[in-house]
C-alpha cells in the first residue's frame, strides 16, 4: 500500500530500541520519515511535536507513561494525532486514551497493513486540522483588517438589523452604514451577505465582538 503524502514525519516514542526500529522501517518502506524517541521526556524536549503529523507512542514506559503524555499535550493544546501501542495488559488503558482523544490503538504483535491504514487516518485529521486552523487565521487577519468603527458595524448587520436600525443604534446616518457595509464586505471577501454571516459565526468564539 503506497501512502498518499510521502513527506509526512512521525514520531516514534518506545523505551525498546527493537520495536523503534521495526516502525521505523515499515514506515519509511512506505517514503515517510521518522524520528526515534526513548522516553516521553526526551519528545518533549524536541520540537518533534510541533512538527511531527502524528505521534505514535508506547502507553507504558519508564518516566512519564504515555498516558500522561497525552494529558501534558492536551494541555499544551497540541493536537497532534497519537497511535498508541500496547501490551496485552494495557488495553483498557488505551480504551481510556481513545476516549480522551487518541486517535487509534494496537496490541502487540500487530499487522503491519492495518496499522499503516491508522496512520493514514491519522495524517488525514491532522491535515484537516492544519488545514482549518491556517483558514481560521486567515479570516482573524481579514476581520483585523476592519476599524473599529466596521468592527461595531458587522455584529448589528449579521444579526438582522437593516441599514436604518443599525444606524438608530450607533448613532449615525444611514448612508454611513452603507459605505462601511461595502467596505466590510470587500474587506472580508465575502461574496454575498450570507457569506459574510457565516464569517461572523466562525469568529464569534473568538472575537466577542461579532
Amino acid at each position: 500500500m503506497n501512502l498518499e503524502h510521502a513527506s509526512s514525519l512521525l514520531a516514534i516514542l518506545d523505551d525498546d530500541k527493537s520495536i523503534q526500529s521495526a516502525l521505523r522501517d515499515l514506515i519509511e518502506s512506505e517514503g515517510m520519515s521518522a524520528l526515534c524517541f526513548d522516553s516521553a521526556e526526551q519528545f518533549l524536549e524536541s520540537r518533534a511535536r510541533h512538527q511531527a503529523s502524528c505521534l505514535i507512542a508506547d502507553i507504558s514506559m519508564s518516566g512519564m507513561s504515555g498516558i500522561e503524555l497525552q494529558a501534558r499535550l492536551k494541555v499544551e493544546e497540541c493536537g497532534i494525532p497519537i497511535i498508541f501501542i500496547t501490551a496485552r495488559g494495557d488495553i483498557p488503558l488505551a480504551v481510556s486514551a481513545m476516549k480522551d482523544g487518541a486517535s487509534d490503538f494496537f496490541a502487540k504483535p500487530f499487522e503491519g497493513r492495518v496499522f499503516l491504514a491508522a496512520v493514514e487516518r491519522a495524517l488525514e485529521t491532522n491535515r484537516n486540522a492544519r488545514r482549518k486552523a491556517l483558514e481560521q487565521a486567515d479570516l482573524l487577519g481579514r476581520y483585523s483588517s476592519l476599524t473599529p468603527r466596521e468592527q461595531e458595524v458587522l455584529p448589528l448587520l449579521v444579526s438582522g438589523l437593516m441599514n436604518k436600525q443599525a444606524a438608530a443604534r450607533l448613532g449615525i446616518t444611514e448612508y454611513t452604514v452603507q459605505i462601511h457595509r461595502g467596505h466590510i464586505m470587500r474587506k472580508m471577501r465575502a461574496d454575498s451577505f450570507a457569506a459574510l454571516v457565516r464569517m461572523a459565526e466562525r469568529l464569534s468564539p473568538r472575537s466577542p465582538k461579532v
